[in-house]
């Protein structure tokens, strides 16, 4: 289940966490464990305890237990499964994993945060919806974006009317971490295409795109780019293809897209384009976007991710124009969501994983502190079926895709 469920554990028994996966992002949710009793107060919430960490490589099973505290380190992830001293954990490994990965842990009776995308295929990721429909624990996606003050308080001015009626969307979320044709094959560069540049970041600023204008109704125009088709031969020690290159002979076949672009339509009858890359020259995580509307516009860049920029109608005749909005404690998750929570001080990615943790943990013990719930397996699915569909106008040339 996905909603509220009813308090797991006193406030005084310790709640045990667990991460499988210890690469890049299993080491940002085991820190956003670590940290989730620090933010927006303690009342309520009972100790945590970090319990474990599963990697199939060894040395990063044990790096990330040392450096964030856990209790052991572990290889096989049946040995969280089979524990009956873990209440929640978070599943961070490839794709294709997390439905089997997921499948058992919300039978033994574990609360299942899941990295997006929700899974390797359409058929894998409805299997896990369903299970989340028949279950009885809490699980969720991690589409952590939504937990940064500065989009979080974008959608906010967006449903506030603020802007006026929405009319435009323009997304883009580029890195350059397949850029370099060394860098060695992993499970990134496997899979059909939709599943690559579009799986790992479209799936990001689509659910961006859904968080601030509404519902996707339709998209058109897809189009897919393979600009590297072959790389070195997978290494051990490798999370993801990112961060590492080789001296070997490029021989293994990528199999999906490194560059993929798409519009779309929103329910409200707003338009939109989302552009996404996984080999952009000189930019090693860059997510921005604009949402215009009949009474304003509000940009968001990354990189930049203490501020907004706000265009609206309040100003004074004769100075209206872009102003800089630094993210302050009006912004969402800004008040108590740090030790310096003022303006000027910002906030980061790494924060929007201790937010959305915190919001999980509030679901697993049945508390309201006003988060909205973490997006449920449903809704990854919903994420999953879109990508499906700017594959499937891709195929046809571009033609329009109906998601309703």
């Amino acid at each position: 289940m996905s909603a509220l469920s009813q308090p797991a554990t006193s406030q005084r028994h310790p709640l045990s966490v667990a991460v499988i996966g210890a690469g890049m992002a299993g080491r940002t949710h085991a820190n956003a464990w670590r940290q989730v009793g620090t933010v927006f107060g303690s009342e309520g919430i009972p100790p945590i305890r970090l319990a474990a960490i599963c990697d199939s490589y060894e040395p990063f099973a044990r790096s990330a237990r040392d450096s964030y505290g856990y209790e052991r380190a572990v290889t096989d992830w049946h040995d969280i499964v089979d524990a009956d001293d873990i209440d929640v954990v978070s599943v961070v490994v490839s794709n294709a994993l997390h439905r089997q990965v997921a499948e058992d842990l919300v039978r033994a009776g574990k609360h299942v945060l899941c990295e997006k995308p929700l899974s390797d295929s359409l058929e894998n990721a409805r299997a896990m919806a369903e299970l989340e429909a028949n279950s009885q624990v809490v699980t969720g996606v991690g589409f952590s974006y939504r937990r940064h003050p500065s989009v979080a308080a974008i959608a906010e001015l967006v449903r506030q009317g603020r802007l006026g009626d929405v009319t435009t969307f323009s997304g883009r979320y580029w890195c350059g971490y397949g850029v370099d044709p060394t860098v060695p094959m992993a499970w990134r560069y496997r899979g059909p295409q939709g599943s690559g540049a579009l799986g790992d970041l479209g799936s990001h600023i689509i659910d961006v795109a859904e968080f601030v204008c509404g519902p996707i109704r339709s998209v058109r125009g897809g189009a897919f780019a393979t600009i590297i088709d072959k790389r070195p031969p997978a290494l051990e020690g490798v999370a993801g293809g990112r961060g590492m290159t080789v001296s070997a002979q490029a021989i293994e076949t990528v199999e999906n897209d490194d560059i993929a672009v798409f519009n779309m339509t929103f329910e409200s009858g707003a338009i939109g384009t989302i552009v996404v890359s996984r080999v952009a020259f000189g930019l090693p995580n860059s997510m921005e976007f604009d949402v215009f509307g009949t009474q304003g516009r509000a940009s968001f860049d990354l990189a930049r991710s203490g501020e907004i920029i706000v265009d609206d109608t309040s100003t004074p005749e004769g100075f209206s124009g872009p102003r800089q909005v630094l993210s302050n404690p009006t912004f969402p998750y800004y008040k108590g969501g740090s030790s310096m929570d003022f303006a000027g001080v910002g906030s980061t990615q790494i924060e929007q994983f201790t937010y959305q943790a915190r919001a999980f943990l509030d679901q697993v013990l049945g508390l309201d502190e006003g988060f909205p719930l973490v997006p449920s397996f449903a809704h990854g699915y919903r994420t999953m079926c879109i990508a499906d569909a700017v594959a499937r106008s891709a195929a046809a040339g571009g033609k329009t895709i109906d998601l309703t």
